[in-house]
């Protein structure tokens, strides 16, 4: 059975204290106290893919100034199990035979970081579940 879809426009509308504005002063998205500010030129996979990140921003608050590197991290790999269920990256895996990460992304609905953050982030038990998907395709073929 396939994970819930999580929208990361439809939990922002839950937040009316949450403001959204558009800037070019960013680089994809940042989050200031109550206010998310994207770039208006990402792509529709980016700005899902950047608003989710800040969303899981806004509820983890800021970070001391010598965790943020591993707070991005962190943050990253919340966002990525949100918006790339397993079901779907295992699809996206077979899809791809396993490579065309740019591919797997645009089916997935994702940026490129989102999808490697996904990867990288695999459990192992999600790691045996997908090469059993794999293999069980290739026993087919």
């Amino acid at each position: 059975m396939r994970e819930h879809r999580y929208h990361p426009w439809r939990i922002l509308r839950g937040l009316p204290h949450i403001t959204l504005r558009w800037s070019a002063a960013v680089a994809r998205g940042r989050v200031d106290g109550h206010t998310i500010t994207l770039h208006p030129l990402l792509t529709q996979a980016e700005r899902r893919s950047t608003l989710a990140h800040e969303l899981v921003h806004l509820e983890r608050g800021p970070a001391p100034p010598h965790l943020a590197a591993r707070e991005e991290l962190i943050v990253e790999e919340i966002a990525a199990r949100r918006l790339v269920g397993l079901d779907d990256l295992a699809d996206a895996i077979v899809w791809h035979d396993g490579h065309a990460h740019d591919g797997m992304a645009e089916d997935l609905w994702v940026d490129r970081a989102i999808l490697l953050a996904r990867i990288r982030a695999l459990r192992p038990d999600e790691r045996a579940y997908i090469e059993q998907i794999v293999a069980r395709r290739e026993g087919s073929a």
